[in-house]
């Protein structure tokens, strides 16, 4: 039974050698693997099927793209294919972490932080250049855990968005729980801005998130599902490696899946569903159960 075209399955990046042998048949030299691979990942089938019709950049987060890169994936992608690119790091974090790879900015605050000029200089005009605007999903704007209060990060938030062009469309992924609620849903109501349901270790299930937001905010929404809950990344990740087999199926953040697709189709909306390996310990296979489960469910 054909799934409903409202809905796009994708991983998070597509540069996993561990799936040489299942979604990788063709033979790369090392160097090109991570630049040549996309159109053999567009081309994967299951059941006969293409079984990705997105995918999700998550390099972009510390650098933005160039457009001869959209270029060159444009050569490999197909004509409905849409990518969901992460939004440069620098216009999202409010103040540099102590990290190494910082530098002299680390434990800094970010001038550059929600910069909505800067956003449209050095992100949007690489997509015009290239003229990628067909093939882009929504843009991800993941925000880590931070300590502004809920009325300043939705002030922010809502200054910036309404400085955006609208011929894009936009998804916030949160880390701080406290944030869903009226206040964080009535800034993406009012911009057409979708939240992003995020699986991952410290937030509530993705049911739970619906249930505070109440309701969708955007003509589309976005799942992006990342690691178990309650359990942090560098567990996930040591666990779920070399990302070539389900370690251990999710069953809860599976239905929940289901759940919110089936209801974002009953209302018409595009559903984006970015499923990582440090979830259950494969995505592409994390991705057939569900679409198997979506289409029992007759979507």
């Amino acid at each position: 039974m054909a799934l409903s075209p409202l809905i796009r399955f994708g991983t998070s990046t597509w540069t996993y050698e561990g799936w040489q042998g299942q979604v990788y048949l063709k033979k790369y030299a090392k160097t090109v693997f991570a630049r040549e691979c996309l159109g053999e990942y567009c081309q994967y089938l299951y059941n006969g099927e293409p079984l990705f019709r997105t995918v999700s950049s998550d390099s972009t987060f510390y650098r933005p793209p160039t457009a001869n890169q959209l270029r060159h994936y444009l050569n490999q992608i197909p004509e409905d294919f849409e990518m969901c690119f992460k939004v440069w790091e620098e216009l999202t974090v409010p103040q540099w972490a102590k990290q190494p790879r910082y530098g002299v900015k680390a434990g800094q605050p970010n001038p550059r932080f929600l910069d909505a000029k800067l956003f449209n200089d050095l992100v949007l005009t690489s997509y015009r250049d290239a003229k990628f605007e067909p093939h882009t999903g929504p843009f991800l704007f993941e925000f880590q855990r931070h300590g502004m209060l809920n009325e300043d990060f939705c002030s922010r938030l809502d200054a910036f968005f309404g400085q955006l062009p609208k011929d894009f469309r936009y998804a916030v992924e949160i880390r701080n729980a406290g944030l869903l609620g009226s206040e964080y849903r009535k800034v993406l109501e009012t911009h057409g801005v979708a939240h992003v349901y995020n699986h991952w270790s410290y937030m509530p299930s993705l049911a739970e998130q619906h249930q505070r937001m109440e309701h969708f905010t955007a003509p589309f929404t976005v799942l992006r599902l990342l690691t178990p809950l309650r359990m942090s990344y560098e567990a996930a990740k040591k666990r779920a490696e070399p990302y070539t087999k389900i370690v251990e199926e999710l069953p809860d953040m599976r239905r929940d899946t289901v759940g919110l697709v089936k209801k974002a189709v009953e209302e018409n909306l595009k559903a984006y569903i970015l499923a990582n390996n440090r979830s259950e310990g494969n995505a592409p296979l994390t991705i057939q159960a569900l679409r198997t489960a979506l289409q029992a469910a007759r979507l």
